[in-house]
């Protein structure tokens, strides 16, 4: 599958850029989260901890959308609906760390032992820009 993602907004992933998930609650309700949000060329890749309203209703419904806005310019943004085609703890310690390194500077230091973290893969379906 060819990447969905145009060119000009690739810059986006190697910002600070804050991506915007939206999931669908138990009862079709929305629920929205910001988060970090990187992508490998194919798939967005998102990280959270085991658990998490997000984290469970992407377990239950594979349908989200993610929108990152542009952290010098507000009105430039990527709006990608997908769908959540893999789910795993493998590697998640190290995908958020180089997360928090992209975003912070440094290394995650709120890592919970009892709760582990999951990386998410979407896969782009639909995607609109804005300039």
């Amino acid at each position: 599958m060819e990447n969905l993602i145009p060119d000009g907004f690739l810059d986006l992933f190697k910002k600070r850029a804050f991506g915007h998930l939206a999931t669908i609650m138990p009862d079709g309700s929305p629920q929205v989260s910001p988060l970090w949000v990187d992508f490998d060329g194919k798939y967005l890749i998102l990280n959270s901890e085991a658990g998490r309203q997000k984290d469970l209703n992407m377990r239950r419904d594979d349908r989200v959308a993610v929108e990152v806005q542009d952290p010098e310019n507000a009105y430039r943004y990527l709006l990608i609906r997908g769908k959540v085609v893999e789910i795993t703890e493998s590697g998640a310690e190290d995908s958020i760390d180089q997360l928090a390194i992209k975003y912070t500077g440094e290394k995650y230091k709120y890592k919970n032992p009892n709760s582990p973290r999951v990386i998410y893969k979407v896969l782009p379906i639909h995607v609109r820009t804005s300039r």
